[in-house]
């Protein structure tokens, strides 16, 4: 826990010898074959900035890329120090970009974006006025969005309606890249194999506060586009992922259990009218399908109670062993002496 007021460097000192103020906003962005739009990106972020008016640092995350991207982001770095390059050996994929970003930033929120200028920066200004509302976590909403209809937005549209009825986190974009997070926020959020896109669910887990505005999408000039339909059956994986995540994290024997019980309950029902007909009405029940389905959801019903033990030992074994809580604590009050934690 850290005390409310704690003393910060005003400056933080570059490589190259200049001294670069504290930035307020740390501007994360995943990037993968992009050489054609990063001129473009670099004069896009730097007006952004200057209009935004509050210093800024900008953390481009190369993710293995395999044209000349990469040389023409160390050449912006070395000419402004406002720009923080980080290069992956090989392609990791978003989310593991996303992370690199935001365990290297250093302002009091981070705001995501994608590479390929679909996204507009002069946007940011939008969504730090929400932050400034008292808002954890601003989500852009792409509400006239430039892609086609059929193959992009029809199963955005959908896909975004049962990803908020699902997590009860309701956003009309989870797509849309163009998020501000406070980076106090993001620190209770681990992210694993492609759960980017659901960070304002996860972060919803932990307390955190999310709203979405409307913001500007223009389409694609440069390159081509790195994601298609196919990925709609990872969305879904990663759905429930993050449904059991939220719901059943530290109580999984609720989920395995139910499941085992109805199963089991309906085996043994099953069980018992076929014992009827046996005894009482004297027909034979040895041929029956009906018979190997009552067995069957038994055994089914018995292995799921077992799982669920098995994932309870499992989930202590994970908590007690990092001495990780099971709940955060926002902030302390005590008379006149308030604590940030």
């Amino acid at each position: 826990m850290t005390a409310q007021k704690v003393a910060r460097p005003a400056a933080v000192a570059h490589p190259n010898g200049s001294a670069q103020p504290k930035p307020k906003i740390s501007i994360v962005i995943p990037l993968y074959n992009e050489e054609e739009s990063i001129p473009h990106l670099y004069e896009a972020l730097v007006e952004a900035i200057a209009h935004y008016g509050q210093p800024a640092e900008v953390i481009i995350v190369d993710d293995g890329s395999k044209d000349r991207s990469f040389a023409l982001l160390k050449e912006i770095a070395q000419r402004d120090p406002r720009f923080i390059i980080i290069r992956f050996r090989r392609n990791f994929g978003q989310t593991a970009a996303f992370a690199a970003g935001f365990a290297k930033a250093r302002g009091e929120v981070a705001i995501t974006m994608d590479a390929d200028l679909q996204n507009d920066p002069m946007d940011i200004p939008l969504l730090m006025a929400k932050v400034e509302e008292g808002y954890d976590i601003v989500s852009g909403w792409r509400k006239n969005r430039q892609d086609r209809y059929w193959d992009r937005k029809l199963p955005s549209m959908l896909a975004n309606r049962l990803i908020s009825n699902v997590t009860d986190v309701r956003l009309h974009d989870y797509g849309c890249s163009l998020k501000a997070y406070r980076t106090e926020v993001l620190k209770h959020v681990h992210l694993y194999g492609e759960l980017h896109r659901f960070i304002p669910a996860l972060a919803s887990q932990v307390g955190a506060t999310v709203t979405e505005v409307p913001v500007n999408h223009r389409a694609r000039q440069y390159g081509s586009s790195k994601y298609g339909i196919s990925r709609t059956i990872r969305v879904m994986l990663d759905l429930i992922n993050v449904w059991f995540l939220g719901s059943y994290s530290t109580r999984p024997i609720h989920v395995f259990g139910t499941l085992g019980l109805a199963s089991a309950g309906i085996g043994i029902l099953l069980g018992i009218y076929l014992s009827f007909l046996k005894i009482f009405l004297a027909q034979s029940i040895g041929n029956r399908p009906l018979l190997l389905l009552a067995v069957l959801l038994v055994v089914i019903g018995v292995q799921l109670v077992t799982m669920g033990l098995l994932a309870e030992m499992i989930t202590r074994t994970y908590y007690e062993s990092q001495d990780k809580p099971i709940y955060i604590v926002r902030e302390i009050v005590n008379g006149d002496w308030e604590e940030s934690v």
